[in-house]
């Protein structure tokens, strides 16, 4: 299949840490493949693409919330874990009936309560708002 996300996670390097992209902040296909291995889960495409562009990024990987390493990749209560705040408080996941569609709806998880719900959108778009909110909290906490 056609790379459809992986240019797209490539181009944050450059936006928001002002330098070029490199291989070396993503994983290899092997070390993606050989890490899911370990978690024995199948992760969608749009995921795969994810970790290939930054999954070795610290800046991405635990940018405000932190993105599970591939081997730390699990399933509970039906849904693949992904992402969890600093607090604990949350943990974002897809639904594992959604794991084939490309890019599938991400949902929240209250942990206090066990509730999900809907984040009303894509891991792309979830990702691509999330690290712009991020990172322009960053600039403007530098400003000041």
């Amino acid at each position: 299949m056609a790379d459809m996300f992986l240019e797209k996670f490539r181009s944050l390097v450059p936006k928001y840490l002002d330098d070029a992209w490199n291989q070396a902040d993503g994983l290899s296909g092997d070390e993606l493949s050989e890490a899911l291995e370990q978690s024995r889960v199948q992760i969608p495409l749009v995921l795969e693409e994810f970790y290939r562009a930054l999954g070795n990024c610290e800046d991405f990987m635990e940018a405000y919330h932190y993105f599970f390493d591939p081997e730390e990749l699990e399933i509970e209560d039906g849904y693949l874990l992904f992402l969890e705040d600093e607090e604990e408080k949350f943990v974002w996941g897809f639904k594992t009936n959604q794991i084939d569609v490309p890019d599938p709806i991400v949902y929240r998880r209250n942990n206090a309560r066990g509730s999900w719900s809907s984040e009303e959108g894509t891991f792309s778009e979830f990702t691509l708002d999330m690290f712009s909110w991020v990172f322009e909290e960053l600039s403007a906490e530098l400003e000041n």
